[in-house]
């Protein structure tokens, strides 16, 4: 199966920010989730860090609430098999390797292979990807490399994670080959620790803010 570039492209336009999310707890998930919509960041990414992700990833898809989850940092077909089972909407990987690419063939869950070269993505484009995961951003290149990567590849847009900031993202959403960014600014530690949602809707707001201001001017 070629990779869905429209169903892609539906998830991630309604919000330029992808909130990455490590959570212990599904209930904390859910508050956080919640934070997180009211301040307009309707698109998460639980990284498979935690031993509670896939827990997490079900809690979230249980939510009434128009909340695409996703998951990420997806090392092998065994985690692959494990988040689609728990209700992913979308999955990102790192890398790439052959049997990720694979099993991906008999899925229908979008997949979002990592690339930090020129070379990983014509090999991705081979398969048929054209909606990639840019990681480790900042320490491959940063928005300088992605809008080199405008001319040669033109079909291909990017979800650049990795030290994306509040504010560097804004430069990152600018690009036209970038779709959205990914970051854990959003949710820091310190406020899933004390509970503080508004804190995090706080932070939601002002990046969404910043993000859709850099897009609609540039």
């Amino acid at each position: 199966m070629l990779q869905d570039c429209r169903k892609i492209d539906s998830m991630f336009s309604s919000c330029p920010i992808v909130a990455l999310l490590t959570a212990k707890c599904p209930s904390a998930a859910v508050s956080i989730a919640s934070a997180l919509a009211h301040g307009g960041i309707t698109v998460i990414e639980v990284v498979l860090r935690t031993p509670a992700a896939l827990q997490c990833i079900i809690a979230l898809k249980s939510i009434d609430r128009e909340i695409i989850v996703g998951a990420g940092t997806v090392l092998n077909t065994t985690q692959l098999s494990s988040v689609i089972d728990a209700g992913a909407d979308f999955v990102v990987t790192p890398g790439i390797t052959k049997e990720l690419l694979m099993f991906a063939e008999k899925i229908a869950v979008p997949l979002l292979p990592g690339i930090a070269t020129p070379s990983e993505i014509m090999s991705l484009m081979g398969y048929g990807y054209h909606r990639l995961k840019f990681f480790p951003a900042e320490a491959a290149g940063g928005e300088r490399f992605l809008k080199s990567m405008q001319d040669p590849f033109p079909g291909v847009k990017f979800y650049p994670t990795g030290g994306i900031n509040c504010w560097n993202a804004p430069r990152y959403v600018s690009l036209a080959n970038v779709m959205c960014v990914g970051g854990s600014w959003i949710v820091p530690q310190d406020a899933i620790d004390e509970k503080n949602w508004p804190k995090i809707e706080r932070l939601a707001r002002a990046a969404i803010s910043l993000c859709s201001s850099s897009r609609i001017s540039d």
